[in-house]
């Protein structure tokens, strides 16, 4: 019997909440000073580029794409909560204090928003046009779960942003100096992450190292949640292709409520020792049927090399029935995986793969995020 616990997410599709009150992402200098208190700090005010390399380019758009998601999230939480909407009620909450629970997720979103204006200050000192937000589908319906959705695109944030200081460190002059602003970030970001796993009774800290993940993941996942066709810069237009969508299936097929398909919540203690005994089911549409050979599944965790397991399709395409869609399993991730965050890759063959970069070049499709905690 598996035992694994599986936390499914409710599809909400949330209408465009922009401009906020505050004058986001355009606000006044009154408006910017208000946000900046309740941020509890200031905007960098250090030099700013004048030219920024195409890499570096790509990787502050998505950036400021992703911090005006992550504006709109918490945005949308804390008016739930402060406005009681079921779910977010304060049975829903206990037993946290109510008072500091809405102060801190305030902070968190002003934070976020300037983060966001950051990103597009530097955009705009470059020569290129500022992001715009978009409408995102947020696939929660109740508090605990939106914490524990936080919790994932956090996680996912702390190994991209190492990857976008690494372009920056690159670049020339003021651009360079990006770096350090982007540690800054990095580390809100974990102080953050701290706060949402000790709201859910999980030791703050994960893990020792934390995944790594890229700029090209990290897209593929924020396009997903993203409402189609109404982004005014589409995250398609970066540059970083696109995939077939892999999801996870088994018990999350049965909830209740529909699940967020790319995403799985596993308990470690709940396991069984052997990954052949926690074997996870995945459906892939769009699938080649080039990429039926040598299948795998391979995961990203902690700052191990990827590691990868054999994928059996179980439908395979027979001359007839030509579906698009692929239904396949394999071994879960190992015991010996990291806590936190495990990214999985429906990729070929079983590497071995020295750097995330490798396994990307050999990917089909994904990714799916799972939650080793």
């Amino acid at each position: 019997m598996r035992l694994l616990n599986i936390i499914t997410f409710a599809a909400a599709t949330v209408a465009a909440p922009f401009p906020l009150p505050d004058g986001f992402p355009n606000p006044n200098y009154t408006q910017l000073l208000s946000i900046e208190k309740l941020a509890g700090g200031f905007l960098p005010n250090s030099r700013l580029p004048t030219s920024l390399s195409k890499n570096a380019t790509t990787a502050l758009k998505l950036l400021a794409h992703n911090e005006i998601f992550e504006v709109a999230f918490f945005n949308e939480l804390l008016i739930n909560i402060t406005t009681a909407v079921p779910g977010y009620r304060p049975n829903d909450t206990a037993p946290l204090d109510r008072a500091q629970l809405i102060k801190n997720i305030e902070a968190i979103k002003n934070q976020e928003e300037l983060h966001a204006i950051a990103a597009n200050t530097f955009l705009v000192s470059a020569g290129e046009q500022a992001i715009a937000p978009c409408q995102y589908d947020f696939p929660v319906t109740s508090f605990k779960n939106a914490i524990l959705f936080a919790q994932v695109f956090t996680d996912l944030a702390l190994g991209t942003i190492p990857t976008i200081q690494l372009l920056f460190s690159r670049e020339a002059g003021a651009a360079q100096r990006n770096v350090l602003t982007l540690g800054s970030i990095l580390g809100q970001e974990g102080q953050q992450d701290g706060f949402f796993r000790s709201t859910q009774r999980k030791t703050p800290s994960a893990a020792p190292f934390l995944t790594g993940a890229s700029a090209s993941i990290a897209a593929k996942v924020l396009e997903k949640l993203t409402v189609k066709d109404s982004c005014p810069q589409p995250i398609s237009d970066l540059g970083f292709g696109t995939l077939p969508s892999l999801s996870i299936d088994d018990e999350a097929k049965t909830a209740p409520e529909p699940a967020w398909p790319n995403f799985i919540s596993i308990n470690p203690r709940s396991t069984k020792p052997s990954p052949q005994e926690n074997r996870l089911s995945f459906t892939v549409v769009g699938l080649p049927q080039s990429a039926e050979f040598n299948p795998s599944i391979t995961y990203l965790s902690g700052q191990t090399e990827p590691y990868s397991v054999n994928a059996f399709i179980t439908n395979p395409i027979n001359g007839v029935n030509a579906s698009d869609v692929r239904h396949f399993i394999a071994n879960g991730p190992a015991g010996a995986q990291s806590n936190g965050l495990t990214i999985a890759l429906f990729t070929r063959g079983l590497g071995p793969f020295d750097t995330i970069e490798q396994a990307l070049a050999v990917t089909n499709a994904g990714p799916v995020l799972i939650e080793m905690d």
